[in-house]
Order: C-alpha cells, then structure tokens, then sequence
C-alpha cells in the first residue's frame, strides 16, 4: 500500500478540526511539493516553436514573459469562459497574448497595452507566426492607467495584469469596471520571487503585490484564487 503524504498526529480522527475544552484546534500538515514535481507540473503543457521564438525575442530585449504553465493556465481560463473580449496590461513579446488567443473564442479579439512600441512589434511577428489574424489583435501602446480609464465599461471577459507591480492596486480598480459579470481578473508575479509571503520583505513592489492580494481576498463581490504556477497567479472572478 502507497503510504499517504499527509501526517496526522495518531490521536487524532480524520476530521483535521479538533475543537477540546480549551478550543485548541489540530491542524493535518501535508509535505511541501518538491522542485521535480513543481517542475513536472510547470511543463506538462508543451510549448511549440512559435512561443519558444517569442521566449528567445523576450530575452533579447530583456522582458520576463509568463511561464508555461501560467500560459497553459491562461489559456484554460479563456477557453473555459469561451472568452470575446479580453485585456492584457503587458504585451511583451507575444507570449502570454498568444496563449490566451489559443484559448478564446474563434472571433475573440485580444486588447494589448504596454509602454513599449518595439515589443509589440515583436509581439505582432509573434502572432503573425502563429496564424492569428489582424483583425484579431489590437495593440495600444501607452501607459495602462492612461490607457484603461478610456476603455467600454462591463464590456470584457478577462483582464490580465503584467505590467507595474506598483500600480497593481489600481489595475484592480479598473479591471473591476471593465469586466462583465462572472469576468475573471488575473494578476501575474503574485507570489513575487517568494517575497510576498515573506512578511520581512518590505520592498515597495513586494508590499503593492501583497496589498493587492488582501484587497482581493477582503472583497465581497470576488471569488479569489492563488495559484502557484511560474511566480504565482491571482485570479478573483467578478461576482
């Protein structure tokens, strides 16, 4: 017999919540996951030649795109919303745009915006290669909080976030109006190079990521979820 992971303490019952005369309260403690698991995990979806040329362009100019498995994720998230209408704040070079385009509807439209010109003419070369057609991509280069405010109200089914980590708060803000109801928002870097769950770390990008993820997490109207692929994915759907 496969003995379990979980160690349990020999008097306590299945129940992991013990609750005694001091409402002293157990806890079931199950083992960290290992690297070579994590590792399986973060590549069980293959990445094909196209998106490894736009990782190779990424390098280049020095961006951070997402990882396999936050791609492979993303594309899920859209496929299962049969996504429309979906906005990405950080086009880089292609590569988290062209998994959520593999994801969404055949006639779904991609909105794209980053301050950098020049990657998003990578990221159209990437998407070119890819197949996807023009009239598919819209990419607007500009600053996000400039950009967003312009954008149609209750109009998208998800809102992806990559862009300043000290301006996620108020990514938030606008996601909020610009998704329609049951409309996902996502945030990359979530757990930030294991920072964030580091309450020592004071840093101002690491202290914007965790205001950003109680804010999510105290909301009423959302439905959070952490996700530990790459470096963290934070989704909340709108209620």
């Amino acid at each position: 017999m496969k003995a379990s992971n979980v160690r349990v303490a020999p008097d306590v019952p299945p129940n992991p919540r013990r609750v005694g005369p001091n409402k002293r309260e157990e806890s079931v403690i199950s083992s960290a996951i290992k690297p070579a698991t994590w590792t399986y995990a973060e590549e069980f979806v293959v990445e094909d030649e196209i998106l490894t040329h736009a990782r190779d362009r990424s390098n280049e100019v020095g961006v951070t795109p997402v990882g396999s498995g936050a791609g492979a994720a993303l594309r899920f998230l859209a496929a299962v919303l049969n996504a429309k209408a979906v906005v990405e704040v950080g086009t880089g070079t292609g590569v988290s745009g062209l998994w959520l385009l593999r994801g969404m509807a055949p006639d779904g439209i991609l909105t794209s915006v980053d301050t950098e010109a020049e990657h998003q003419r990578l990221a159209k070369q990437t998407f070119a290669e890819a197949g996807i057609a023009a009239n598919r991509t819209r990419l607007i280069a500009g600053a996000a909080l400039e950009v967003l405010p312009r954008m149609t109200d209750a109009h998208y089914d998800i809102v992806f976030c990559d862009g300043d980590k000290q301006e996620y708060s108020a990514y938030l803000t606008q996601a909020l109006r610009l998704l329609r109801p049951g409309g996902v928002v996502v945030f990359d870097n979530a757990l930030w190079h294991d920072k964030v769950a580091d309450p020592s770390q004071r840093d101002p990008d690491t202290v914007s990521i965790r205001e950003l993820g109680r804010l999510v997490a105290e909301r009423d109207d959302l439905v959070p979820l952490m996700l530990p692929m790459g470096d963290g994915l934070l989704m909340a759907k709108k209620a």
